[in-house]
């Protein structure tokens, strides 16, 4: 009985050290639906790559274009098309920048809650779940007006929320040195791309990636991407030959990540939370 207790002891302390996992057979497939706050930094693709660097597998396509709205997916028919040509797990949603703010006029913000439910509810129907991924704002009461407005649309369309803007705001406190914004000072950096992957990786999988070093083999888009809202993979060739090919995440970058998530998601459970399990 020693000697198998102590197998195991020895097989936990070495489990960090051992690498990656063996990828699950089961693959994922999620589409996600938005604009350059999607696509720069390349938050499909580091997701992707963050799954397979803990066992899992997850391969997702994106319809995203600079500037574009929800409403406009609507209306072009995009996603629809998508549904109906491939079978989705999961379906990831963000708005353009102040939308649901009211930020583009008084019409702006009702117009993405009825997109948000009308996609909402066309993936639904093909069988996958749907999630509103959050945008951020660095104003702190903009932050919480932000994040009340999201929420509410998600909560009307019958979806979950991801929250960002409020775990960006602890973030940019704890660890002020890391890359939260790409140099226009606008767009997400490598790292709000990290925090938006985990994010919804634990939402998608209902754990956490363990805080290792892994490489983001996938273009890693700027502002200047040469992306239409033509559906593509996000690891597809990047339509520009300048755009990164990879990105490579410290183990520290990640561990600061997991906490904002962890602190984020005990706030967010009122009397007994779940615990997380799979951080590291």
């Amino acid at each position: 009985m020693r000697i198998l207790l102590s197998l195991i002891v020895a097989f936990a302390l070495a489990w960090p050290a051992m690498g990656a996992p063996r990828a699950s057979r089961h693959q994922m497939s999620v589409l996600f639906v938005g604009n350059s706050l999607t696509y720069v930094g390349n938050t499909p693709g580091v997701l992707d790559s963050l799954a397979s660097a803990n066992g899992r597998a997850i391969a997702s396509d994106m319809i995203v274009k600079g500037g574009a709205t929800l409403t406009q997916r609507v209306a072009d028919g995009s996603v629809a098309r998508a549904l109906a040509a491939k079978r989705y797990s999961a379906v990831v949603l963000q708005e353009r920048g102040g939308d649901l703010m009211c930020g583009f006029g008084p019409s702006s913000c009702s117009d993405s809650r009825k997109a948000i439910q009308a996609i909402a509810a066309a993936a639904k129907s093909s069988g996958a779940k749907v999630y509103l991924l959050g945008t951020n704002q660095d104003e702190p009461r903009a932050s919480k007006a932000l994040v009340a407005a999201e929420s509410a649309a998600a909560a009307e369309a019958g979806i979950p929320y991801i929250e960002v803007s409020e775990r960006l705001q602890v973030l940019r406190t704890s660890a002020p040195s890391m890359r939260w914004h790409a140099p226009d000072g606008m767009h997400p950096g490598p790292d709000l791309a990290l925090l938006n992957a985990v994010s919804l990786y634990h939402a998608l999988l209902g754990v956490l990636p363990k805080s290792r070093a892994y490489t983001v083999k996938a273009p890693i888009y700027g502002t200047t991407s040469g992306l239409t809202e033509a559906l593509r993979g996000a690891e597809d060739p990047a339509p520009l030959t300048t755009t990164p090919r990879s990105i490579q995440y410290s183990a520290e970058s990640l561990r600061a990540v997991l906490r904002a998530v962890v602190s984020g998601q005990a706030a967010n459970n009122s009397s007994k939370p779940t615990p997380l399990r799979g951080a590291a």
